[in-house]
């Protein structure tokens, strides 16, 4: 049964704008692993993390860290949950698509439970 859908876009320059004239945005917004990604797949990665937290109905305030996008061998994007969003899933299974293309970051989540 789905329990919830969230999707988001980000245009990645004005999103690239933020990071630049906000110090201490990029850290807290990814984790290790994420930053070392490029600006279009941070901006995708932001989008997942903010669609998550409309699939999950919570708004804002989830941690950023508790929930870090992984990528698979053959290139699928995965959600690695830690601590407080872990205990929300709860088991749940999460579906996650990412995209990025003429200047537009995209991602949709899907929460499913049994």
């Amino acid at each position: 049964m789905i329990d919830g859908i969230g999707i988001d876009v980000v245009d990645i320059e004005r999103f690239k704008s933020s990071l630049d004239r906000t110090p201490g945005l990029v850290e807290k917004l990814f984790t290790v692993n994420e930053r070392t990604k490029p600006i279009s797949s941070l901006a995708a990665r932001f989008a997942a993390k903010e669609a998550l937290a409309k699939a999950l109905s919570v708004g804002k305030g989830l941690p950023w860290h508790d929930a870090e996008i992984l990528n698979l061998e053959n290139g699928k994007p995965v959600f690695l949950f830690r601590g407080e969003i872990a205990e929300i899933i709860d088991g749940a299974d999460v579906h996650l698509s990412l995209s990025h293309d003429a200047g537009i970051a995209s991602a949709m989540v899907i929460v499913e439970r049994p």
